[in-house]
């Protein structure tokens, strides 16, 4: 019997660290995207989180919404300073994600000033 509890209790560990190491390292897709950076906040109660908004087209029907991690401190610095400007960025997207990382499955890497394709004549 103690055999028995000695095995199943090892399977439940290793599954639950299986479970935790996929969430953490595993990505589901990766990309890029543009448009007019509209947002850019540090939110939430018992976590606070970088969160962000894009908005891909010209009546701000396409919104984009994306997380930052804390430990890419550059990339949360440059969307501070490129609110409001027309900007490309790369992501990942996770299969599922923690609380402590943010609201979406997405999350910034880089962030890339680019000049607006709606402002040219």
């Amino acid at each position: 019997m103690k055999k028995f509890f000695t095995i199943t209790l090892g399977i439940i560990i290793l599954s639950t660290i299986s479970y935790f190491s996929f969430i953490y390292y595993a990505t589901y897709s990766d990309g890029v995207r543009s448009g007019h950076l509209i947002k850019i906040s540090h939110k939430g109660m018992l976590f606070k989180t970088w969160e962000g908004e894009i908005s891909q087209g010209l009546s701000g029907s396409q919104i984009f919404s994306f997380s930052i991690l804390d430990k890419d401190k550059q990339v949360i610095e440059d969307l501070k300073n490129l609110e409001g400007q027309y900007i490309k960025l790369n992501y990942i997207e996770r299969y599922k994600t923690f609380p402590w990382w943010g609201d979406t499955k997405y999350y910034v890497t880089e962030v890339h000033k680019e000049n607006s394709p709606f402002n040219s004549k």
